[in-house]
């Protein structure tokens, strides 16, 4: 069950899409409940106390204090507002992921663990698909977004592209946060990579994704063990039922990321140059130890 979530504001055309917004995080273990009075809170509680509150600061103290939470935030349009223990400020007009990051960071230190209190249930394990081909311009990229679509209708899932030239402003738009930031969170000792991610991923409709890395050579210089950690994260997180790897031959490591996964899927074409480039690559495979990776690959015709 989620965290009980109560978003109190006059305007209640703001509490709505705030609410919104939160429940686009597919993420976060969250059951939000929107009113807009203090009064409308107090009965809200009478069947399940509030986890979480946010309020806005046009009621005075004594009325917000008859919405009881744990953790309490205080909407202001100043940046300043009259607070009581155990509340705090946020800034009403800045951004939601901006909001979502600065109620997780303090979550995350003064309250309990965000992990605890914002993020779906960990079960340590997870579909991870990587979508590779030793054959290029076959729609790989596409393909994988499809696939992600598709399985995001029913299940959480995330997709990394790890391409060396993901392709910003293709697929992808060009701002927001991306792998080599997921990356960065990731190396940080004592962070929860998991509530950081929740502030960082961006929406295809069902599908939850991280940009692709802005310089080729944040993606090259990346070590075989940094990729290692981070799936690891990831999947130990618990957030995501399925992984969806774009993957790069320029990448370090390649082979070991594709042992990492249960299923490779592998677009091809049906010509003898791309064949020959198919068989190679299973030959290496095979002289290299990894006649395991080559058991999970299934070939997908007409790809692009």
């Amino acid at each position: 069950m989620g965290r009980s979530f109560i978003i109190c504001d006059k305007e209640e055309g703001y509490a709505q899409a705030l609410a919104a917004f939160f429940l686009r995080k597919k993420e976060l273990a969250l059951q939000i409940q929107v009113c807009s009075s203090p009064e409308q809170a107090a009965a809200i509680q009478e069947e399940q106390e509030a986890d979480i509150l946010i309020i806005h600061d046009a009621w005075p103290m004594e009325e917000r204090r008859k919405v009881r939470a744990e953790n309490r935030f205080v909407l202001t349009e100043s940046g300043n507002a009259d607070l009581e223990d155990g509340e705090t400020a946020l800034y009403r007009y800045q951004s939601g992921e901006a909001l979502l990051a600065e109620m997780m960071q303090i979550c995350g230190g003064e309250f309990r663990t965000a992990g605890e209190l914002f993020l779906r249930q960990k079960n340590g394990h997870a579909r991870v698909i990587g979508v590779f081909s030793p054959v290029h311009r076959l729609g790989k990229t596409a393909y994988a977004l499809k696939l992600g679509k598709e399985l995001g209708a029913s299940s959480t899932v995330l997709y990394l592209n790890m391409e060396l030239y993901g392709g910003l402003g293709g697929h992808f738009p060009e701002e927001g946060s991306t792998l080599a930031d997921a990356l960065y969170y990731s190396r940080m000792e004592g962070k929860e990579l998991g509530w950081m991610l929740a502030t960082m991923v961006s929406h295809m409709g069902p599908l939850d994704y991280l940009l692709p890395a802005r310089v080729s050579e944040d993606v090259k210089s990346v070590p075989a063990e940094d990729w290692r950690h981070l799936l690891d994260q990831i999947i130990s997180e618990g957030m995501y039922e399925t992984l969806i790897l774009d993957l790069d031959e320029g990448i370090r490591g390649l082979y070991d990321l594709l042992r990492m996964c249960t299923e490779i899927h592998m677009p091809v074409e049906g010509d003898a140059l791309a064949a020959a480039k198919v068989l190679q690559f299973e030959e290496e495979l095979h002289i290299l130890g990894y006649e395991d990776v080559r058991s999970k690959i299934r070939k997908m015709e007409g790809s692009r």
